[in-house]
């Protein structure tokens, strides 16, 4: 069983008051590791850490070509550890090994991306009315507070700490309580390649002792949480008391419509992959399948003879093509909105159980599972459910469709299904989501922005607008003709 430890200022330790929490592999429902539970105390002191390193400038003040060097050092120590850390994040989160593989190539890809970035010309310059020279530049925000969600742990971490260093800001990390192993074995990696002592701070524990502490600290200049609405809710109101930097990737309740003329195979295959992919435990993913009315029936007829050939089973076993749900509670909470859906009327196509046999009996398995029958204002449409769920709905015409896309609260993703280009256009430029996709689902990279409209958060990560995110811009004036200004006669 592995011990994790935190680590701050540069040191590995324990919990102040010797609590521990144990983490499960959710296939078998085992405990493989054993983490500290850390408390505000242990908040505050990687804070601190944090506030020192950063105001000593042993980070910031470095050039950016030796701080993407250091960047470029981990990404290389993550893809010599790579099948270490994919196993390790299967089994820590359930996911299929191939996702984990897949997880721990792009957070390789991810570290480069920001090292390469960093080193390239920004900031703006401007033609003023007067003798002067303006410019604009982009400094580190400050002491970084980092809030990581449980379904891709080392990955979406990776999204927060390599832009954050790369800005030339210090940091506090929180890993998900449930998910903690990957980002652990990061941070050793950080250390082997000799991150300055406090530029870089893990500290373990629960979201409303160690998170509280970070949101809620005068000494963090900015917050990075992605996570549920109701949660980056409370973070957003805990960071106004010294009206802090906010970036929240938030839930989703994602469209993915599919007219008539749609390449009928593509959408069914793409559809499957934006729910089912990790257990539909995706920010991102198409919860919401909008039809238009003249394929409803033959696509539910060959979405559900997919479906059901999924193979269901553990991680490691090269044969499954989804996992477990990631913990005891999840799977509770999934269970609850299938009873929900059915009391509200909604009808089961397939799935909507929890799957114990073939020796799956001690783990969080659960069947692929799709509603048909449903109404705008259910729950189970309107709520995002976070597991692989299928929620239908028809529409009649492209307004119809728009109209039902936008019916949430939500606006984190999107996708349309038509061999119509300038249909499929029309639509993505009306429905309201930061991340959309025509004739294709689930797409992800490092170059290219990711949020949402609405209730699914603040700000962008990625590309360039995630380094953004990591920097203050500065204003510059420099006066080309020094003399007095004689503005007052006197």
């Amino acid at each position: 069983m592995l011990k994790l430890k935190m680590f701050i200022n540069g040191e590995w330790m324990d919990s102040l008051r010797g609590d521990k929490s144990h983490v499960v592999n959710p296939a078998i429902g085992k405990i493989m590791a054993e983490a500290p539970q850390g408390s505000r105390e242990e908040a505050q002191m990687a804070i601190n850490a944090a506030r020192t390193a950063f105001d000593s400038g042993i980070w910031s003040d470095l050039p950016a070509s030796e701080r993407a060097t250091y960047l470029f050092k981990i990404a290389d120590k993550i893809e010599e550890k790579a099948a270490e850390l994919s196993k390790l994040e299967t089994e820590n989160t359930g996911k299929p090994l191939k996702e984990s593989e897949f997880d721990i190539a792009d957070t390789v890809n991810c570290f480069r991306y920001y090292a390469g970035l960093v080193t390239k010309p920004n900031g703006q310059t401007y033609s003023v009315a007067d003798p002067v020279q303006a410019m604009v530049i982009r400094e580190p925000v400050g002491v970084c507070g980092l809030i990581a969600p449980w379904n891709f742990p080392l990955l979406t971490g990776a999204w927060k700490i390599a832009p954050a260093l790369a800005a030339g800001n210090t940091l506090v990390f929180k890993p998900a309580e449930i998910t903690p192993v990957t980002t652990y074995k990061l941070f050793e990696i950080m250390e082997e390649v000799g991150i300055p002592a406090g530029v870089a701070n893990l500290v373990l524990g629960g979201g409303s002792t160690v998170g509280n502490e970070i949101a809620e600290s005068q000494k963090v200049d900015l917050i990075s949480f992605t996570g549920s609405t109701a949660t980056g809710r409370s973070i957003m109101n805990s960071a106004t008391g010294n009206i802090k930097n906010i970036s929240l990737e938030l839930g989703g309740k994602s469209p993915n419509i599919v007219f008539a003329d749609a390449d009928f195979e593509t959408a069914i295959d793409y559809t499957l992959n934006g729910i089912f992919t990790n257990a539909g435990q995706v920010c991102n993913a198409g919860s919401r399948l909008l039809l238009e009315e003249s394929i409803h029936d033959k696509f539910i007829a060959r979405l559900v003879e997919r479906a059901k050939k999924i193979q269901v089973g553990p991680g490691d076993d090269s044969s499954t093509e989804m996992g477990p749900l990631v913990s005891e509670g999840h799977l509770k909470k999934i269970l609850e909105y299938i009873q929900i859906g059915l009391d509200e009327g909604a009808t089961l196509a397939c799935g909507g159980n929890r799957i114990t046999s073939n020796g799956l009996e001690n783990g969080y398995f659960f069947e692929p599972t799709i509603f048909v029958d449903t109404r705008p204002d259910m729950r189970i449409v309107q709520e995002e459910i976070f597991g692989p769920v299928l929620v239908v709905q028809k529409f009649k015409d492209e307004a119809e469709a728009i109209q039902l896309a936008n019916d949430t609260s939500y606006g984190l993703a999107a996708g349309v299904f038509s061999q119509d280009g300038a249909k499929a256009l029309r639509v993505i430029k009306k429905v309201r989501a930061g991340i959309t996709y025509v004739n294709a689902y689930n797409l992800a990279y490092n170059e290219a922005p990711w949020g949402g409209y609405k209730q699914s958060g603040i700000g962008r990560g990625l590309g360039t607008f995630g380094l953004d995110t990591f920097t203050e811009v500065k204003q510059i004036n420099i006066n080309l003709d020094v003399k007095p200004t004689e503005w007052f006669s006197n």
